[in-house]
């Protein structure tokens, strides 16, 4: 845009609407007239412009996609300079619609109008370096062909959230949203696990979408041995899968989808609400951006201490320890249960590593107990951090937080504290001849009962034989599987609070009172029928699915049946060494049981069920003899 241009339209506009005060003559109405019809045609053609450049960028990603699945995934011939003229293509298209962007739509917050610059002078400067390079010598296989294929993933992921954005606005049902989006990512991911290069033997259709929908669904159900059967392609794919399912795709769209836009519209707060657990609507991109740097950020601690916990000798390289410890904090926050080493982490070289499994298990702990709870400890944190700052700087005397503990967090945290000493110790009591018999030590007995209490909490990792266990831990396990996460958090089953509001109301009920009452608040009605509706509905899936498996398999043992089914709808991820060897239609069951264990039987049931919007009736009362 000209700024001379731009102050001569200011100028003729101020004349004409000064002139306008005073008279009426035919010729300043005619001046109005053609300045307003000329400012319409010129800001009609730049949104076309800007427009013409936006979807130019973004069909040529969708193109883009499948040249990179192409150039990663399938042994070629062709010449790398036609796959990077198109990635350069591609750089070049979005880098101008992101100036346009920024030039047409600057946001109101100069900080961010300046990092959007910064982003188009980047990109700017590596499109003249990619150019160069491809005009003067080859980049194949260098850190400008590399950076490009890593530029060009991150911008794609750009342009898909800002077109699904698009489609929140179009009041779409939330809950369906979110079913369909875990299905086309697992879909996705289905078809990149198929590619040739990401396996070493191949893989059939159904084992690659069980291993998918694992994945996003953060499961950790195997039915082929990662660390044989996948390539280094195809277990970042995994891990890609796990890290999208873990925090959901909406959030994960969601933010890098405002980041392109620099706001979101009241249709998109509404509809994000939810997804965030956040209070209020104008903080749900906050809440996102909490969620997904407190993630990141205690990811990034876990791998940085997994990798000092490893003995070195156990890896030929320090980049090959690095991908382990990367990978395995990832899978723990995320509750997934995946590993890349033979066996898991019952690898005999690992389960003695009592230091690495404390770490894992506290990352499991972290991701399970619910964003919410983590992101009011880091306020605390912050404030106490900055606190103590200003007493050590300045002798400024501690200002304390007044918070008052919701009772949804202190909920969680009691029944999270409960189950795990809980499981803690009847492992310690039962497997003393058991699987507890191989560790010598008590720190190494403690230690292995408190991960056996965690890893069923929708982890799925192991570090003994599960077909050693005792039938009582079996029970046990399966309590603490079905019980699974908490609310907002990156686990499964019913959840902490859906048990604890359930048991309440059975004490509730014993004593004789009308309502259900915890820390002196009274917990609504609603949030009692919900518990029950989700434990009832969750019983509603397991039973037929352990009942459909039991006559395609009837060799196998009823409850080793049971565990598998109860492992996948928790989407916890252990198992009693029977996924490898079902069949193919006792592999779809279980898919079908993950996919509706991870988004929720009652946010299924929302999704197709049109609900009611009011109700202006009301029928008598009648009891019913119940017991």
């Amino acid at each position: 845009m000209n700024p001379e241009k731009n102050s001569l339209d200011r100028y003729v506009l101020t004349r004409g609407l000064l002139s306008l005060r005073n008279t009426n003559e035919p010729s300043t109405m005619g001046l109005k007239r053609r300045y307003y019809k000329y400012v319409n045609y010129k800001n009609r053609l730049i949104n076309r412009l800007h427009d013409f450049f936006e979807d130019l960028s973004f069909y040529v990603g969708g193109f883009v996609f499948f040249v990179i699945v192409y150039d990663l995934g399938f042994p070629h011939t062709v010449s790398y300079f036609y796959f990077s003229a198109i990635y350069l293509l591609f750089l070049v298209s979005f880098t101008v619609a992101f100036a346009f962007r920024s030039l047409l739509f600057p946001s109101p917050s100069q900080r961010q109008n300046t990092i959007r610059w910064v982003i188009v002078v980047g990109l700017m400067f590596f499109c003249s370096y990619k150019y160069s390079k491809l005009k003067y010598q080859p980049d194949f296989h260098s850190l400008s062909y590399y950076g490009s294929l890593a530029i060009c993933g991150l911008l794609l992921l750009f342009d898909v959230s800002r077109k699904i954005l698009l489609l929140y606005s179009k009041r779409f049902n939330p809950a369906l949203s979110f079913v369909l989006s875990f299905a086309l990512l697992a879909l996705v991911g289905a078809g990149l696990l198929m590619l040739p290069r990401a396996t070493v033997h191949g893989i059939s259709f159904v084992d690659a979408l069980f291993m998918s929908v694992s994945a996003v669904c953060v499961t950790g159900l195997a039915t082929v041995d990662m660390a044989v059967e996948f390539t280094r392609l195809g277990k970042l794919v995994l891990l890609v899968l796990m890290q999208l399912g873990g925090l959901g795709m909406l959030s994960f769209t969601s933010f890098f989808g405002y980041l392109y836009q620099g706001s979101f519209s009241i249709e998109n707060q509404l509809f994000l609400k939810d997804f965030a657990t956040s209070e209020r609507i104008g903080d749900v991109f906050k809440t996102l951006s909490q969620i997904i740097m407190i993630t990141f950020g205690l990811e990034l601690i876990g791998a940085v201490l997994i990798y000092l916990t490893l003995n070195d000798s156990l890896f030929q390289t320090s980049g090959q320890q690095m991908r382990f410890a990367i990978f395995h904090s990832v899978s723990s926050f995320c509750n997934a249960g995946f590993s890349i080493t033979p066996n898991g982490l019952f690898n005999h070289e690992i389960n003695q590593n009592y230091g690495f499994q404390w770490i894992v298990a506290l990352l499991i702990i972290l991701g399970g107990i619910g964003f919410f709870i983590i992101t009011d400890f880091y306020a605390y944190l912050r404030h106490y951090t900055k606190q103590l700052y200003f007493w050590v700087r300045f002798q400024l005397p501690i200002q304390h937080l007044p918070r008052i503990v919701s009772i949804n967090s202190l909920m969680v945290l009691l029944t999270t504290g409960c189950l795990l000493l809980v499981g803690m110790v009847a492992i310690l009591m039962i497997e003393q001849k058991g699987i507890l018999a191989h560790h010598p030590t008590w720190w190494g007995k403690i230690s292995t009962s408190f991960f056996a209490s965690v890893t069923p909490r929708t982890a799925g990792f192991n570090t003994f034989d599960m077909g050693l266990l005792q039938p009582a831990t079996v029970l046990i396990f399966l309590l603490l599987m079905w019980i699974g996460a908490s609310p907002g958090s990156t686990g499964g089953g019913i959840k902490t609070t859906t048990f604890a509001v359930a048991m309440l109301n059975i004490v509730s009920l014993a004593k004789g009172k009308d309502r259900v009452e915890f820390a002196g608040r009274r917990i609504p009605s609603e949030s009692v029928r919900r518990a029950f509706t989700v434990i009832t509905l969750s019983l509603l899936m397991i039973g037929p699915a352990i009942l459909i498996i039991t006559i395609l398999e009837p060799n196998q043992s009823l409850i080793g049946i049971a565990f598998e089914c109860f492992s996948a709808f928790c989407t916890v991820g252990l198992s009693l060494n029977l996924t490898p060897t079902f069949t193919d239609g006792t592999k779809v069951v279980l898919i079908v049981l993950m996919f509706i264990g991870r988004v929720g039987t009652f946010t299924l049931l929302v999704a197709f069920v049109k609900r009611v919007k009011t109700m202006n009736y009301q029928y008598p009362n009648e009891n019913i003899f119940i017991n």
